[in-house]
């Protein structure tokens, strides 16, 4: 199984479509899509990768492990 922990070249991709290829590189793992401004919590959770999306569904920063 792959052990990707980025996925920087989905920048500028739909969010969507980002948490299905990361659920595809990496089912072991929860993705969580996020809107500008969602509450967070601080903890680290190497099972979770959060995609953080703009005002038009795009994503805004590197998904990363955590």
């Amino acid at each position: 199984m792959s052990q990707k922990s980025s996925w920087p070249e989905l920048v500028g991709v739909m969010a969507t479509l980002a948490a299905t290829q990361i659920s595809k590189d990496r089912p072991d793992v929860a993705v969580e899509v996020l809107p500008p401004g969602a509450p967070l919590t601080p903890d680290f959770n190497d099972k979770r990768v959060r995609v953080f999306m703009d005002d038009n569904g795009i994503v805004a920063k590197t998904p990363v492990i955590g």
